[in-house]
């Protein structure tokens, strides 16, 4: 999963009519291009995509649901 860092302007997947996404909208990343580029899918919560885009590592935020990296033990 990956979150826009900015807007971006999108071609919607069905209609092809212009679109606009905004930050921080959140897509499913479905294909890497030497982690300078990823393809990122656009979708509604039923699952139907409006946008498939190739956006620029820079213009992302990937998200994750696991712990990436421990620094040290929590103190209470």
């Amino acid at each position: 999963m990956a979150a826009l860092t900015e807007n971006l302007e999108a071609t919607h997947f069905q209609t092809k009519e212009i679109i606009k996404l905004s930050k921080p909208q959140v897509g499913t990343v479905v294909r890497e291009f030497d982690g300078s580029a990823f393809e990122v899918e656009f979708s509604h919560q039923d699952g139907t995509t409006y946008a498939r885009e190739t956006i620029p590592a820079t213009m992302l935020m990937l998200l994750h649901y696991e712990l990436v990296e421990a620094v040290g033990a929590v103190r209470r």
